[in-house]
């Protein structure tokens, strides 16, 4: 605890003056005003906030009470010791009650600087909220726009690519049906009762295998047929190399083998009569069904 520079001057006289009083006279001299009064300042020179905050006032009561002393120690009258004392009581009390009152008003400004602190520390944190919140919407709409973007993208693409595949199948002269897009080879694309394809059948299969690249979620079943012509055992074993030739192309094309399903049918399923040359050809023949993507081809019926 600090103390006034006076206040360290007075106490030893204080302190001597109550020796003295005390060592001078069995009578002792003093009075119940004056006891009060010493009890009242050693209470107040404890009090901190009155060395903080009431320095002048605490002064002024210690004078008054070292005036009380010496009055007692002079032996004048009681009454004239007593209105000292008294006069000493009121000025430590003032002196206390100032320390109290400076000490609740500093108080009250460090409380409202605290709430004003907590107050900006509030709107801080709000602000720091609404930013991080326009960021995150910010970055929220970009990521929308940057997926609108990427859905436009695979339209774009997904259209394109329609549009060549139809122009690919346009050119192989496929159909489509409810088993999926036939594409018809005739016999001209192999070589009489061989299956050999020809330099006309590679290149068509070469537009086929162009197509399977473009469009790796379909694949083919590629079905061999006869005319009736020859024994029903060689047209059915004629019909199946044939299909066999066109996946062997398919395969030296890249296009893997898994993808490729072949059947041969012999004189099965004719097109037409076999009575005339131009019924028989067009019997003879290899159709290449094209599966929907994703989508397994349905078996002939």
């Amino acid at each position: 605890m600090s103390t006034s520079p006076m206040t360290r001057k007075l106490t030893p006289l204080l302190v001597s003056l109550a020796i003295a009083l005390s060592a001078c006279s069995s009578t002792p001299l003093t009075t119940s005003t004056l006891d009060q009064a010493r009890s009242d300042y050693v209470a107040a020179q404890s009090n901190s906030a009155v060395s903080q905050y009431a320095v002048r006032e605490f002064n002024e009561a210690t004078a008054a009470l070292n005036a009380a002393n010496n009055a007692a120690s002079e032996r004048e009258s009681i009454e004239k010791v007593d209105q000292l004392a008294y006069v000493a009581k009121q000025k430590i009390a003032t002196a206390q009650e100032v320390a109290r009152a400076r000490k609740a008003e500093v108080d009250l400004k460090q409380s409202a600087q605290e709430r004003e602190q907590v107050r900006l520390q509030a709107r801080t944190a709000e602000a720091e909220a609404a930013r991080r919140s326009a960021e995150q919407a910010q970055a929220e709409a970009e990521a929308a726009r940057a997926r609108a973007e990427q859905a436009n993208a695979a339209t774009q693409s997904a259209q394109a690519q329609t549009q060549a595949l139809a122009a690919q199948l346009a050119e192989l002269q496929a159909k489509q049906t409810e088993r999926g897009t036939i594409i018809t080879l005739g016999d001209v694309l192999f070589n009489v009762d061989q299956a050999v394809l020809t330099s006309g059948g590679q290149a068509t299969v070469q537009k086929l295998a162009t197509v399977l690249r473009e469009n790796t979620d379909r694949t083919v079943l590629i079905e061999g047929f006869t005319d009736s012509t020859g024994s029903t055992a060689h047209n059915l074993e004629l019909s199946q190399r044939r299909a066999e030739a066109v996946r062997s192309a398919l395969s030296q094309a890249g296009i893997d083998r898994s993808r490729v399903e072949v059947r041969g049918y012999g004189e099965a399923y004719p097109v037409a009569g076999n009575e005339t040359a131009g019924d028989r050809q067009l019997n003879r023949r290899v159709e290449i069904v094209l599966s929907e993507p994703g989508k397994p081809i349905q078996a002939r019926r």
